[in-house]
């Protein structure tokens, strides 16, 4: 794992995009802060410029970074969770514009996946994170199911499998700035 790792992050870091195994599904992956990689990442998933993005952290520090006020019950629902989930926030910094929401918010996952964290612990930045398929299109289940399209147009594929091929995306819970809470994804 070390291996792709260094070989991940030095893609990441030279502003490539990656195709991964995330805590939940395959992914294509970069810096979320690097707006041309980003770009290519919308590029390539032939997704609406409307949409956001998730952005992976590891830490406490990493999600202080990425959100400028995080809501008190945000730590409750994560400490709560039983299986992965991605909290949007109310107001998002240090990103690319395409990977906030058209309110300014920002979408961001805890995770505690051995590649991730050794990715970002690598790098020192978040990792933007979204499902490695066309936009529109069932999300893969595994390396075979992503679509050559994309395959073929990423900078590097990490030589890794799935911790648990059976996951599923991850819950996408809303928080507002008065702790209102929505629920998106179940």
């Amino acid at each position: 794992m070390k291996e792709e790792i260094e070989k991940a992050a030095k893609v990441l870091q030279n502003g490539g995009i990656i195709l991964y195994p995330t805590d939940t599904i395959w992914g294509l992956g970069c810096d979320p802060g690097n707006v041309e990689a980003v770009k290519k990442i919308v590029t390539l998933k032939k997704r609406s410029n409307s949409k956001s993005f998730i952005v992976l952290v590891h830490s406490n520090p990493l999600l202080n970074r990425y959100v400028r006020h995080i809501p008190d019950i945000c730590y409750d629902l994560m400490d709560m969770t039983e299986r992965p989930l991605t909290i949007v926030y109310p107001e998002g910094q240090y990103v690319a514009n395409d990977v906030l929401g058209p309110d300014g918010s920002i979408a961001v996952r805890m995770t505690k996946d051995p590649f991730c964290s050794g990715l970002m612990n690598k790098t020192r930045f978040g990792l933007l994170s979204t499902s490695a398929n066309l936009s529109g299109t069932e999300h893969p289940r595994n390396l075979e199911d992503v679509p050559d399209e994309i395959r073929q147009n990423v900078d590097y594929i990490v030589n890794l499998q799935l911790t648990n091929p059976a996951a599923k995306p991850s819950q996408i819970i809303k928080i507002g700035l008065n702790n209102e809470i929505q629920i998106i994804r179940h």
